[in-house]
Order: C-alpha cells, then structure tokens, then sequence
C-alpha cells in the first residue's frame, strides 16, 4: 500500500512538473528613448529570469553652458548599448535588471568670451584676439558602466507586444580643450590655465554622475 502511494505522489509530481514548465521567450523589439533609437533582443529562459541586449543612437542636439568669463556651445551626441540580466520577482511583467552599458556619448565643444572680447583662465587674462576661439571635445561616457533599472515587458507567448524601462548608469566625465590659434603650444603659461579650465568644467559635470535611460518599444515574441 505505501509502495502504491509513493508511485501515485511521485508521477503526480512529474506530471506537475511538466504542466508547469516553462517553454523558452525568444523577443527581438525596436526601441526608442534617451540614448536614441535601436534595437533589442530579450531570451526569457525561466520564468522569472531573461537575459537582453539593446543598441541605440543616432541622438544628437545642441546645448549651451555658460561661465563667468566663457560661453559654451555643444553638439551632443548620443549613442549606447547594454547586455542585462533581467529578474521577474513576481513571474509576470514587472522585472528589475542590472547589468552593464556600453555608451558613446561626447559633445564637440565651442567657447568664446562672452564680455571685454578677453578670457580668463585660472585667474589669468588672455584676449580673444591671442587666443582665438576654445575648441575641444567633452566625453559623457566612452567605456563599460554599470547598469540598474526596472522595467515592464508584455508577457504574450507569442505576437507582437510592448515593454518600457527606466534606468541609470554612471558616467566618466572628461573635457579635453585647446585654442584654435594653438598659442598654448607656445606658451606654457596659458597651457597650464586650459589645464585649470578642463578640471573646473570637469567639476562642474559632477551633477551628471549619471545618466537617465528611459526607453519605449514595440516587440514581436516568438
């Protein structure tokens, strides 16, 4: 009799098992937000667990900064990829996902005074006329960061769906500047003072140690 009930539990058990295990989601999507629009790939093994990667750019505007002494003008452009590991707490369409973003986003970077036709540099005064205008490039980020966020997804086993997500990752920030006229070639003074202007500007980028990710898009699972 006990030998009868343990095959009866155990092939109820199996047969739970397989009503209940969980078939594999293949979704490729196209996306669109802060980082520009791309693509995504998402492989859903586990019922509370996927693997995605994403691609987006093309993002690009103009912004100005202004100091004191200098006004900034910058062309920004946007682009960024990211590999996650995505975990549904609940089993359904909420999930949280770290992992790691890979962006490409830097401004090329034009200065001029903006009163006296003169510069000021580290506490040091340059005319417009020596000087030129400041070019260079400002670097948001260029290498792997890491990633958190937390998203929605459609949970439809096959057909077309939709999915967002809100996330940050850190930033790098770097400012690399030079004089069109090259004087600082020269002049070492006036070198040492660009050198003093990236690490102020550098400084003043800290309010973006990291970046808003918000994305929207349309998927097909299969």
């Amino acid at each position: 009799m006990k030998k009868i009930t343990f095959i009866a539990v155990t092939a109820g058990l199996l047969t739970t098992s397989t009503a209940n295990a969980f078939d594999d989601i293949y979704t490729v999507g196209i996306m669109a937000g802060t980082t520009g629009a791309g693509l995504e790939a998402s492989w859903r093994f586990h019922q509370n667990f996927s693997v995605t990667a994403n691609y987006a750019g093309g993002l690009s505007y103009d912004s100005e900064y202004d100091t004191d002494e200098v006004d900034y003008d910058g062309d920004i452009d946007l682009q960024a990829g990211a590999v996650k590991f995505d975990y549904f707490p609940f089993g359904g369409r909420f999930y949280l996902t770290a992992g790691a973003a890979l962006p490409d986003m830097t401004a090329s970077v034009t200065g001029t005074p903006n009163v006296g036709g003169t510069y000021d540099f580290n506490g040091n005064t340059y005319t417009a006329a020596n000087v030129g205008s400041v070019t260079g490039e400002l670097t948001i980020a260029d290498s792997v960061q890491p990633y958190l966020g937390l998203g929605w997804r459609s949970s439809n086993k096959t057909g077309f769906g939709f999915f967002s997500e809100l996330g940050v990752f850190s930033t790098d920030i770097q400012v690399d500047l030079s004089t069109s006229t090259g004087l600082e070639n020269n002049w070492p003074a006036l070198q040492s003072d660009i050198r003093a202007e990236e690490e102020r500007l550098e400084e003043d980028a800290d309010a973006l140690s990291v970046y808003p990710v918000a994305t929207f898009g349309v998927s097909y699972t299969f």
